[in-house]
């Protein structure tokens, strides 16, 4: 097995070439038309807003920072631009059933109108009404059938005082009521005189008072329904003056709107309950609460005939985009507002306030999934909704009981809209395996992807993308060095170098921030020089901790070795990621082995500071000792790996290529080389496969190396399948051409060990036996002299007794 060689220093990084660009700045550059490297996302997205069937709502799905909001907005608004613009809702009051407002749909722009003319309407009959009722034709005629029925109880009372005079008998009306007294010569009789009266006089008397008595009493009893016959009267005359009154001003509302013939309906019911509630319209004056300056509750009259215009979309053009960002409850289904009057809360359908679901009724909605499931109950209410295809407004508080107070039951909206929410995969993974209606309403997916090929074409898109950026921000234009620093710079974001990254926010941070520096240089164009200083002070700002611990490194509280040699140690590499700035750090890993059953211990795991995934790279590293080491023999040994100086969690699989090679190392009591540091996962075979991070993970040995000083021997060893990601800084990358650092490219576990032990791994015969001198060779005769060591221990008991 030939030794594996080093990369040469154009295989750590790609370079573009600015030459390759035809322009000279971007300015030369027209807009970018297309969405860049997101033609999945927008099939999809195009898809989901053609089609109109129920459920084809649409989840965009991908990280934050690739413009899913704004692409999503682009193409809903393109789309609604083609469309017409949605009907009006209003809100009227029900006189059948005040506790449920009814809605109405209108024409676009007629709900503002009808709104217009109620209001008008109100005013007229604020004037009309009160001066029919209180006109000299209405009173006269009021007081006429006031006379009549004067005159008819004059009249039937006239005729009991004169039949009561025939018979001697005076009728006397008191304060009290009616009194019957007899007459003598026209003088009423007193009581000692008519004591005095012959006996049979008294009776006649007597008896002739007591008939007037039941006839007046009969009377009496006669006169309250005269006066409801009358009181009648008067109202049916107050709705005869009233219908004339507002016969007029209904009848120009009913021509305007005779094309809708549910305004017609709803104008009927306003003429009845006008005609039966007139007196309401009647000027008041103040009263005790006004004077004392408490306000009273407005008329009735003066809400019950208003609409509440909930949509209105006279200027809407097209059809309606609609983005909430706080998608609480009532934000999305709307509320019902509550004031309060006399120390309680009271409402009507005025009050009744919309959500977003019913302003981008008949268009589009665009939701943050993260947001909508974070406000208690929205989730649900937009599902609701969705399901029911309507909107129905309700107050929680209420339908939780946690408040009482008098309510509202608004009939519900039809819904017809098409809902974008945005959200990582995580929550649409999550939603897809454990909310069942999730699928049935989200039914395309639009995967927005965070990387795309790097070819010569997108190359040119992505400097289109630039141009356009500029100009939106009004930065300045660009150079092709710029252009060509930028493609880098996306390379190593997308961490390989032959894609480019999608995550156009990070660019256009990083174009804003080379803008500052080429302005603060004095220069009219940004350079390569500029968005590289803009690369430098992004990570300055972040890199205190990376610092901080490079500091520890070279004073020596982080004990790392960047020479010589150690028996079971190796430079392992690990990645933290802190607040999105990532950094390197190479970790000392250590391995012992003795005598044992076959174990192989994870410290980290033990202490419940290791993760699943580093869990099972120890595992699989086990079982790779197990297959080549003991097929014919019991694997006797106890083995520990440990993270030395690791104080918190360890995840991922990445150092189990170092921990194996220490392991190996500790078994064949051979030294490993300290000049270098391995990355890699190992798999049952030896195999060594891809790691994240790689960039990084050197760079974090490169600036301890070089910090101590570079003497041509520090290395790093990473998977060879992670050669095309390699995106170093130049520094690196000059450190390497001038063979001062390098990097190896590594496909086994037998390569590892190799260069890091300077012996051959060995390659076994046909026997299974490998040559002498090899590092298998070394471990093999290892494990089989701890093997010898276990059987003569088991055997030792049995042999004593035999002895005895």
């Amino acid at each position: 097995m030939s030794e594996p060689q080093a990369l040469d220093a154009q295989a750590l990084c790609w370079r573009c070439d600015p030459q390759q660009f035809e322009f000279q700045t971007t300015r030369e550059l027209e807009d970018l038309r297309a969405i860049l490297g997101q033609a999945r996302a927008t099939t999809a997205i195009n898809f989901g807003l053609e089609i109109r069937k129920k459920g084809f709502n649409i989840y965009a799905l991908g990280p934050t920072g690739l413009g899913k909001r704004s692409l999503v907005e682009e193409f809903a608004k393109r789309k609604a631009a083609a469309e017409e613009p949605p009907v009006d809702w209003c809100y009227v009051h029900n006189f059948e059933q005040p506790h449920r407002p009814r809605i109405l749909q209108l024409p676009t722009g007629r709900g503002y109108q009808f709104r217009q003319e109620m209001d008008d309407l109100i005013e007229d009959l604020r004037s009309a009404i009160p001066a029919a009722l209180e006109s000299d034709e209405f009173r006269g005629r009021v007081q006429a059938l006031q006379q009549e029925f004067v005159e008819r109880r004059e009249q039937e009372f006239a005729e009991v005082s004169e039949k009561a005079a025939g018979q001697e008998i005076q009728l006397i009306r008191t304060p009290g009521g009616f009194a019957l007294a007899p007459l003598h010569e026209g003088e009423v009789l007193g009581p000692d005189e008519f004591e005095k009266l012959p006996k049979p006089e008294q009776e006649r008397i007597q008896q002739a008072v007591a008939s007037l008595e039941n006839e007046i009493q009969a009377l009496l009893s006669q006169l309250p329904q005269w006066r409801k016959e009358v009181t009648e009267k008067i109202k049916n005359l107050k709705r005869e003056v009233t219908r004339l009154a507002i016969g007029h001003s209904l009848k120009l509302l009913k021509e305007k709107n005779t094309d809708l013939p549910q305004l017609a309906e709803y104008f009927e019911a306003v003429e009845r309950d006008v005609i039966e509630h007139a007196e309401e319209f009647h000027r008041r004056e103040e009263g005790p609460m006004e004077i004392l300056g408490i306000p009273a509750a407005e008329r009735p009259s003066l809400h019950r005939y208003q609409v509440n215009l909930l949509v209105d979309n006279r200027q809407t053009q097209g059809g309606p985009v609609v983005e909430e960002h706080h998608p609480s409850f009532q934000n999305l289904v709307g509320r019902i507002d509550h004031r309060s009057h006399m120390g309680s809360l009271v409402t009507d359908f005025t009050l009744i306030k919309p959500g977003a679901l019913h302003r981008a009724n008949g268009g589009y909605l665009v939701l943050d999934m993260l947001k909508l499931l974070r406000q208690p109950f929205a989730w649900e209410a937009l599902k609701r909704c969705l399901v029911a295809k309507e909107i129905k407004i309700e107050s929680l508080g209420e339908s939780l009981s946690l408040i009482s107070s008098d309510t509202l039951e608004p009939e519900p909206m039809p819904l017809d809209v098409k809902v974008v929410v945005l959200g990582d995969r995580l929550l649409y993974y999550l939603l897809y395996e454990y909310d069942p209606e999730f699928s049935e309403l989200f039914k395309v997916a639009a995967d927005f992807d965070e990387r795309m090929d790097r070819s010569a074409e997108c190359c040119r898109l992505y400097a289109q993308f630039i141009a356009s950026l500029a100009r939106r921000e009004k930065l300045r234009p660009a150079d092709r060095s710029a252009v060509a620093r930028v493609l880098e710079y996306s390379a190593r974001v997308a961490e390989d170098s032959e894609k480019l990254s999608t995550h156009m926010r990070t660019i256009a941070e990083l174009l804003c921030e080379a803008d500052h520096w080429a302005g603060d240089a004095g220069a009219e164009l940004i350079a390569a020089e500029h968005v590289q200083r803009a690369i430098d002070q992004q990570d300055y700002r972040s890199d205190r901790l990376r610092e901080r611990v490079q500091e520890e490194i070279q004073l020596g509280t982080f004990l790392i070795d960047t020479d010589g040699e150690q028996v079971g140690q190796v430079n392992g590499l690990s990645v933290l990621d802190l607040g999105g700035f990532r950094f390197g750090r190479p970790s000392r890993i250590t391995a012992t082995a003795r005598l044992g059953k076959g174990e192989v211990i994870d410290v980290e795991r033990e202490v419940e500071l290791g993760g699943a995934i580093h869990s099972k790279g120890v595992f699989i590293l086990s079982s790779f000792m197990a297959s080549r080491y003991a097929q014919n023999q019991p694997l006797s040994l106890t083995a520990n790996l440990v993270f030395e100086q690791s104080y918190g969690m360890i995840e991922g699989d990445s150092a189990s290529v170092a921990e194996l090679c220490a392991l190996l190392s500790a078994l064949a009591n051979l030294p490993l080389k300290q000049s270098m540091a391995v990355t890699g996962s190992v798999n049952q075979h030896g195999q060594v496969q891809a790691i994240g991070g790689v960039n990084e993970k050197i760079e974090g040995f490169f600036d301890v190396c070089q910090q101590r000083g570079l003497n041509g021997q520090q290395a790093v060893l990473i998977p060879r399948a992670n050669v095309r990601h390699l995106m170093l800084r130049h520094d690196v990358i000059q450190a390497a051409a001038e063979g001062k650092f390098r990097v190896f490219p590594v496909e086994t576990v037998d390569e590892a060990i190799t260069l890091l032990s300077g012996v051959a791994a060995g390659t076994p015969d046909p026997q299974g036996e490998y040559p002498e001198g090899t590092v298998n060779y070394q471990v093999m005769q290892r494990l089989r002299e701890l093997t010898k060591l276990r059987q003569q221990y088991a055997q030792g008991p049995s042999d004593e007794k035999a002895n005895d």
